[in-house]
C-alpha cells in the first residue's frame, strides 16, 4: 500500500480525541464600529430604480463612508458598466480618490426585499470575492442577521483531502477572507455567527468521505465536538446495542466491518419547561446492502448521514445560544454493506421496544435505524420529537431537489414546514394517508419496511416511522433526500455538495419553543 493511503478493508483504531480530518473554510466575520484601514473593497447593495438606473441601498452606513458626491459618482460608474440592480447581479467599479473599490450586488425591487433575498444576494457576492482578503460592507443595515448568514454561508469552500498547493479554483474563497460589518446589534451578530458555524459543521460532516467518517469515528468526532460546548455524551457500541435489543441498527450495520454505533447528546437548561428529542439518520455510506444500488452516482451516498449531521449541529448551536429548552439528540450510525453478515430480504428483525419488521428491501434501511432511535427517544417523554433523514427517492420525485417533505402530527408538522420556508430552507407539509396503514402491515411481522406499491413512497416511510413515536408526543419527520446534498451548481449561499439543510430551520423551531 502506498504511503499515507487509507485502507478500507477494516477500520483503523479511532483515537479518543479524534476530529474531522479537514474542515471547510469560510470568511471571518467581524462587527466594527467604523471602516477599518487597508480595505480591498467596500461591498454595497443596489435596488432597481426607475428605468435602467440603479439606486444605492442603505442609509447611515453609506453616508459614513461615502459623501453624496462620491455616491453619485459610484452610481455613474455602475451605470456605465451596465449595472441594473437586478437580484444577485454583481458589478465591480474602481470608486475614487481615497475610497476603496466598490463591489455592488443587486437586490431587485426595494418593495419586494425580504430576508431570503438578502441572504441569497450576500451569498452570491461572497462567492465572487475570490482573491480579496479584507472587505467591508454596508449591507448589514438592511438586515444584519440575514447579511451575516448570507456572507458566511456563501463564502464556504471545502478543499477536502487534496494536497497543499493544489488549485482551489472553483471552490469559492481561495485566500483567507475577512468581512467587516459596519455597525449593528452585537447579540444579533453573534447569534447569526453561531448559526453559520452550525451549518458549516453539518456541511463538513457530510462532505467528509466515508473512508474517514464511519460509525465508530463519526460517533467519537461528534461527541468530542459536542463536549467542547458542555453537552453530555454517550456512545453505545455494537455489543451494547445487542444487549439492549437495537435490532434495526444492528441489522443495517452488521454487514460492514465498521460496526454500528448509537450516539446520545444531551443539553439541559435549568430554566427550560419543554423537552425536545432530535433524531437523525446516520448511515455513513449506503450501498443498498443485498438490494444493492446501481453503481452510477453511488459516491453521493457519503451524504446519507445528512440528517444526523443536521441534528448534531443543531443541538450544539442550541447549547451555544443557551436556549431555554431541554434537548436530547439520539443519533443511530451504521454503514449499509453487502456481505455474508448482511441482513437479507425476507428477514424479520426485532426493534428496540419490541416491534418487529419484515425486510422486503435492504435499501430501505434508514427507517430501520431511525425506528430504534425514535423508540428510545420516546422513552424520555419529550414534548416534541423531530427526526430528519435523507430517506426516500420519492421525496425528490414529489418535491424536487430543494424542498423537504414534512410529515407528522398536524399542527407541529405545519409549524416546522412554515418555519423552514421563513428561513429560506424550502419545506412542504405532506399527509400520511390512512390507507397506508394496511400497506405497511406484514403477514409475518408487525410491519414491513416497504410497501408492495410504487406509490406514496415518502408518505409510506413516514407512516412506518409513526409506529415508533410515543403516545402524546408532537412529532415532525423531515425527509431531506434532495435538499441535504446539492448535486448541481452553487447558487445564492448554497454550495455544491453538502448544504447543511435544515439546520437553520431546526434552530429556529427550538428558539420558538424556548420562547413559548
Amino acid at each position: 500500500m502506498a504511503k499515507n493511503a487509507v485502507s478500507t478493508a477494516a477500520p483503523t483504531k479511532v483515537s479518543r480525541d479524534a476530529t474531522l480530518p479537514v474542515r471547510g473554510r469560510v470568511a471571518e466575520l467581524k462587527l466594527d464600529k467604523k471602516l477599518p484601514k487597508n480595505i480591498d473593497a467596500v461591498v454595497v447593495a443596489l435596488f432597481t430604480g426607475e428605468g435602467d438606473s440603479p439606486q444605492l441601498a442603505g442609509g447611515d452606513q453609506l453616508n459614513d463612508i461615502f459623501t453624496n458626491k462620491q455616491q453619485s459618482g459610484i452610481l455613474r460608474q455602475l451605470e456605465a458598466v451596465g449595472a441594473k440592480g437586478k437580484a444577485n447581479e454583481v458589478t465591480r467599479v474602481p470608486g475614487f480618490e481615497d475610497v476603496a473599490p466598490v463591489v455592488a450586488v443587486g437586490l431587485g425591487s426595494a418593495e419586494e426585499l425580504d430576508d431570503e433575498k438578502l441572504r441569497r444576494a450576500t451569498g452570491t457576492v461572497a462567492r465572487s470575492l475570490s482573491g480579496y482578503e479584507n472587505v467591508a460592507t454596508t449591507i448589514g443595515e438592511l438586515g444584519l442577521s440575514a447579511a451575516v448568514t448570507g456572507f458566511g454561508l456563501g463564502s464556504y469552500s471545502f478543499k477536502g483531502l487534496r494536497r497543499a498547493g493544489d488549485d482551489d479554483a472553483g471552490d469559492g474563497v481561495d485566500k483567507p477572507l475577512t468581512v467587516h460589518f459596519l455597525g449593528g446589534d452585537k447579540d444579533e451578530f453573534v447569534a447569526a455567527q453561531i448559526t453559520v458555524e452550525a451549518v458549516v459543521l453539518a456541511r463538513d460532516l457530510v462532505n467528509t468521505p466515508s473512508s474517514h467518517l464511519y460509525p465508530e469515528s463519526y460517533a467519537v468526532i461528534a461527541a468530542n465536538e459536542a463536549s467542547r460546548y458542555g453537552l453530555k455524551t454517550e456512545i453505545l457500541d455494537e455489543n451494547q446495542l445487542a444487549t439492549d435489543g437495537f435490532g434495526g441498527i444492528l441489522a443495517v450495520g452488521n454487514g460492514s466491518v465498521r460496526k454500528p454505533r448509537l450516539l446520545r447528546l444531551t443539553w439541559r437548561n435549568r430554566k427550560a419547561s419543554k423537552h425536545v428529542a432530535l433524531v437523525g439518520k446516520g448511515v455513513t455510506f449506503d450501498t443498498g446492502g443485498i438490494s444493492i444500488k446501481p453503481g452510477a452516482n453511488m459516491d453521493n451516498m457519503i451524504s446519507d448521514m445528512g440528517g444526523s449531521a443536521a441534528m448534531i449541529a443543531t443541538i450544539i448551536a442550541a447549547a451555544r445560544l443557551n436556549l431555554k429548552v431541554n434537548i436530547t439528540a439520539t443519533i443511530p450510525m451504521a454503514e449499509n454493506m453487502p456481505s455474508g453478515d448482511a441482513f437479507r430480504p425476507g428477514d424479520v428483525i426485532t426493534h428496540y421496544g419490541g416491534l418487529t419488521s419484515e425486510i422486503l428491501n435492504t435499501d430501505a434501511e434508514g427507517r430501520l435505524i431511525l425506528a430504534d432511535a425514535m423508540a428510545l427517544a420516546s422513552e424520555d417523554n419529550p414534548d416534541y420529537l423531530i427526526d430528519a433523514a435523507t430517506l426516500t427517492g420519492a421525496q425528490l420525485v414529489s418535491l424536487g431537489l430543494r424542498t423537504s417533505g414534512v410529515m407528522g402530527t398536524d399542527e407541529f408538522r405545519d409549524n416546522v414546514a412554515t418555519t423552514g420556508r421563513s428561513v429560506g430552507e424550502q419545506a412542504w407539509a405532506m399527509p400520511l394517508p390512512e390507507e397506508l396503514d394496511e400497506e405497511i402491515k406484514s403477514p409475518v411481522a408487525d410491519l414491513r419496511n416497504v410497501t408492495n406499491s410504487r406509490f406514496a413512497g415518502m408518505a409510506a416511510a413516514g407512516r412506518y416511522l409513526q409506529e415508533f413515536v410515543g403516545e402524546g408526543i408532537e412529532w415532525a419527520h423531515v425527509d431531506i433526500a434532495g435538499p441535504a446534498y446539492n448535486t448541481a451548481g452553487a447558487y445564492g449561499y448554497t454550495p455544491k455538495r453538502a448544504t447543511g439543510q435544515p439546520v437553520r430551520t431546526f434552530i429556529q423551531v427550538l428558539q420558538d419553543i424556548a420562547e413559548r
